[in-house]
């Protein structure tokens, strides 16, 4: 039983269109994915974009986009959704392996997440002894040139949305608004 490299580090963003132009543009990494859902897990959790790079390798780096919340001024708990954005993952090659490691982890007396399946990925989640969230996932399958311009639309839209929004008291908050302006996209490019 090993680990098979890292498979993707995530932190968390305030600066949507600075972020991907900084990643994309600035440092040549594609952008491969984008996963757009309304907020999950604990109470609270706002709606959210957490979309890839590849970072060669098969690797890949992170970001979680909190739709409607500012960057906070302190250290947040632990328990907030904020902390657990930052985190490393390693990936395993089977669904086998992943079931070895939460036994292993499980048997060492560490606090173990249940499976959590999520479009691309297959994970466990766990703490170090520092308190830091750490990932063994599973990729459940390759990511295509589909997935690429799946992932730009998306972001395109949530830019739009945010670019029209600067300067106004009400912020981009929930990722119906995102998904109704992604739809527009799509068929902007269906049609063109």
């Amino acid at each position: 039983m090993r680990l098979d490299g890292v498979d993707h580090t995530a932190r968390p963003t305030w600066k949507l269109r600075e972020t991907v132009e900084f990643y994309r543009d600035v440092l040549g990494l594609p952008l491969v994915h984008t996963i757009s859902a309304r907020g999950w897990g604990a109470p609270g959790h706002p709606d959210f974009l957490h979309f890839f790079f590849d970072a060669g390798k098969g690797a890949t780096i992170a970001f979680f986009y909190y739709l409607g919340t500012d960057r906070p001024e302190r250290y947040m708990p632990e328990d907030h959704h904020f902390y657990a954005a930052n985190h490393t993952a390693w990936g395993v090659e089977s669904p086998e392996e992943l079931v070895r490691w939460k036994e292993t982890l499980e048997a060492r007396g560490l606090n173990v997440s249940p499976y959590t399946r999520h479009e691309i990925l297959e994970s466990i989640y766990f703490r170090d002894p520092n308190g830091y969230p750490l990932e063994i996932t599973l990729r459940l399958r390759d990511l295509h040139r589909l997935d690429a311009k799946d992932a730009e639309m998306t972001l395109d839209a949530a830019m739009q949305l945010e670019d029209e929004r600067r300067g106004q008291p009400e912020r981009l908050k929930d990722i119906d608004t995102v998904w109704r302006r992604k739809g527009k996209l799509v068929s902007e490019f269906v049609e063109g």
